[in-house]
């Protein structure tokens, strides 16, 4: 017979179940997966069917058993679930309720993550508008990183302030932390990265003592290692922005303690130092770039007159030349995070002349035209960088 712990008033509670235990949640695109270990003593009869109700009553399901899945619930919102067992003499007492559970959005072919400033990294989908959801934490809390990736994996390097070698990995294709990957032959921060579906290939800005740098660096993805060195930059570049396609990386921006107007480039797969390619509308630095498979574009930084630019530039990556107007952002900004898919490009974060921080702005890379709103993310950065799983050569 139950213990005496199931059921409710004008049930039989004697003959009820009684209540199911190790309630947990797994996240879906709004649903949740409810799993749970089924009571050992089912009571006066075998228990017909389980009824999981989230923290506010709103959201239900029922099945046989576990796990039991919770759909029509909020991406973004956290919730809590507990479990009743029902037979034909009454329903258990509530189980315990789950942690905490938030839903997220599926990891698509088009996702943009951002990073830099706080440890938490951000993550959304470059195809439809909305506002960022958490992915998982870097190991450390840094800024001004170079990050750069393929279809299934990151890599993050600098880690900012701290200007240390660090490389960290991020997995692409699961919600979760970075891990370490290796490190760089030197201390880096204020890098860029780019990258083709194999190779990474980073900047690495300011050296340890705060010396500009020249030298790239470069890293195979899924091979854990430490970098190997490329070739050099044409001249010192540190808070500036990488972008490109699978065969051909642009790195452009800025010059050591100033601002500057040059693009540099290199062929991805074949070390080597940089080749000039043009120059960007405005110099400037603390911009981001992001792009599709043929057309480079550049946002924001700050002005030699020491403003911050709303500027949009572009350039086409398979012929050198100097950068056109693209258009406006909706707000000056610097030291952005720039993330493309092959039809669209996105900004995130950075120091904006409004104090809005945590904002993400689109534009249509095939069609000059200014920003439009996409969401926000989940909380301010600044001082951050951008990479996407669409396509290698990515800031």
């Amino acid at each position: 017979m139950a213990k005496r712990t199931g059921g409710f008033i004008g049930q039989d509670g004697i003959n009820a179940p009684d209540q199911a235990t190790g309630v947990a949640g797994t996240a879906g695109d709004g649903q949740v997966d409810v799993s749970f270990t089924s009571p050992s003593d089912v009571g006066g009869a075998a228990i017909t069917e389980y009824r999981v109700t989230d923290s506010t009553g709103a959201h239900g399901a029922t099945g046989s058993a576990s796990p039991i899945t919770v759909s029509g619930l909020t991406n973004g919102t956290s919730y809590t679930f507990n479990v009743w067992a029902i037979n034909p003499f009454g329903w258990s007492s509530p189980s315990d309720a789950s942690g905490s559970v938030t839903p997220v959005n599926p990891i698509t072919s088009t996702m943009a993550w951002l990073i830099g400033r706080v440890t938490p990294i951000d993550a959304y989908n470059i195809a439809s508008t909305g506002n960022a959801i958490d992915y998982g934490d870097m190991t450390q809390n840094e800024s001004n990183l170079a990050a750069s990736a393929n279809t299934t994996q990151a890599l993050i390097s600098g880690f900012g302030y701290a200007s240390n070698s660090t490389i960290d990995k991020l997995d692409l294709t699961s919600l979760g932390n970075t891990a370490s990957f290796g490190n760089l032959t030197q201390s880096s921060q204020q890098g860029s990265g780019v990258s083709n579906s194999t190779r990474a290939v980073h900047s690495i800005g300011y050296t340890s003592g705060a010396a500009a740098s020249n030298s790239i660096e470069y890293m195979t993805f899924g091979t854990s290692g430490n970098g190997t060195d490329f070739g050099d930059l044409t001249s010192t570049f540190n808070i500036g922005c990488g972008s490109g396609s699978s065969t051909r990386g642009l790195f452009g921006g800025v010059a050591f303690n100033s601002k500057s107007n040059v693009i540099n480039y290199i062929t991805i797969a074949s070390a080597g130092n940089a080749t000039d390619f043009g120059d960007l509308t405005v110099a400037r630095n603390g911009l981001a770039a992001c792009s599709s498979t043929t057309r480079s574009i550049q946002f924001g930084g700050d002005t030699t007159s020491d403003s911050y630019s709303n500027i949009i530039d572009y350039v086409t990556i398979a012929s050198t030349g100097n950068a056109t107007d693209f258009g406006d952002l909706s707000v000056g900004a610097r030291y952005l995070g720039g993330s493309g898919s092959t039809t669209r490009g996105t900004i995130a974060g950075g120091d904006a002349s409004t104090g809005d921080t945590n904002r993400i702005e689109y534009v249509t890379i095939a069609s000059t035209g200014n920003g439009t709103d996409f969401g926000d993310l989940t909380e301010d950065r600044k001082s951050c960088s951008g990479f996407s799983n669409c396509h290698g050569g990515l800031s």
